[in-house]
């Protein structure tokens, strides 16, 4: 993904450049979020084909690698270059809503820890990785979800008649948070501790769900209006898919965390997990076909690589765990084959936005003073 200022066709010839880490916003976590999603969607699929444990592993080994990079990076931006971190934040709307990828690259890197990383580092060390990282992550996400709408009312100029995807990533950022929870409940201490998690997934859940229906209307509001304001950004049509397949992941994995800690209430969710799950991904895969024939046209249209295209993977991914918890709840074969067929367009939307990453970094396109 990239800020609106950040969109620009890489076609200048190679130049002897080097890195500028003044420029580098919070978009750049987005390629982390999507890495993570595409090993944890292996972790989860209903068809397990030889290998995809270890493609998994893989994927998760390079997210954590990335998430390391980049926070080290990030480091050096927020000392050596403190203006342009405070712009980016308080100054201009537009790269202060992409504060919301980096706590959804810290949750997701932890889930996969545990989910993937337990293989290779052990099951004691990973629950703690994954411990620390959701605890760094939540604080996060709330910080977002509830710091940039306070400066969006109080400080940036902005217009809801210009708002566009990218507006729902700090709220996104709770919803993460409620679907990568559940899976510590069962390494915490019986009664009220797992109880109490179980009840802050709940309530994260209701801040991101609530804050995302409150926002789409003013997103789609903007989009009716305005349009988009640059071809690159097309790829940010992919941004409505996240709230809805997250929301989809994280009420699922609340009903299996239910059975032993709230038994009483445990059908009850999963009864509304299933019936919410049909209906939101229903509307989600609406929403893709909306999605893939606008940058299909873009695409026809010259639309050049940027780090928009990021934007379509951790979308794509939610759907995948969406789907795919539905296949494990339902037994119904047709959310199965949903969730191999999204995975797949998720290998190949990641292999693109990573090829022309890399790409733009080795002939100095991107980052480049």
């Amino acid at each position: 993904m990239s800020t609106l200022a950040d969109v620009r066709p890489l076609t200048r010839p190679a130049a002897r450049t080097r890195l500028d880490l003044a420029q580098l916003g919070p978009n750049w976590y987005a390629a982390v979020m999507g890495t993570a999603i595409l090993g944890n969607g292996a972790a989860v699929l209903p068809v397990r084909p030889p290998g995809l444990t270890g493609f998994g592993e893989v994927l998760w080994a390079l997210a954590l690698a990335a998430l390391l990079v980049l926070v080290a990076a990030r480091v050096v931006h927020l000392t050596r270059h403190r203006e342009a971190a405070r712009a980016q934040l308080l100054d201009n709307p537009a790269t202060a809503v992409f504060y919301g990828c980096p706590p959804m690259a810290l949750l997701s890197v932890g889930l996969g820890t545990l989910l993937l990383g337990s293989r290779v580092i052990g099951t004691g060390p990973a629950v703690a990785v994954d411990a620390v990282l959701w605890g760094v992550g939540t604080l996060y996400a709330l910080a977002v979800a509830g710091g940039i709408p306070y400066l969006m009312i109080t400080r940036h100029p902005v217009s809801a008649l210009e708002a566009n995807p990218t507006w729902l990533l700090p709220v996104v950022a709770p919803l993460v948070a409620s679907a990568t929870g559940p899976a510590l409940i069962p390494h915490l201490p019986a009664g009220q501790p797992q109880q109490a998690m179980l009840y802050g997934c709940w309530a994260l859940f209701g801040i991101g769900l609530l804050a995302t229906l409150v926002l789409l209307p003013v997103v789609f509001t903007g989009l009716f209006h305005s349009k988009l304001p640059a071809l690159a950004l097309t790829p940010s049509l992919f941004l409505v898919l996240g709230p809805l397949g997250q929301s989809v992941t994280a009420v699922h994995q609340l009903a299996d965390a239910a059975r032993p800690v709230l038994p009483a209430l445990a059908p009850a969710m999963l009864d509304l997990a299933e019936l919410y799950g049909v209906a939101v991904i229903g509307v989600a895969m609406l929403w893709l076909a909306v999605a893939l024939t606008a940058n299909l046209r873009a695409r026809r249209a010259g639309m050049p690589f940027a780090m928009t295209w990021w934007a379509s993977t951790f979308p794509i991914g939610t759907c995948v765990t969406g789907t795919a918890a539905l296949a494990r709840h339902t037994g119904f074969g047709g959310f199965s084959a949903l969730s191999v067929g999204l995975y797949v367009l998720l290998a190949a939307a990641w292999a693109a936005a990573a090829t022309g990453t890399a790409t733009g970094l080795a002939r100095g396109r991107l980052l480049a003073r």
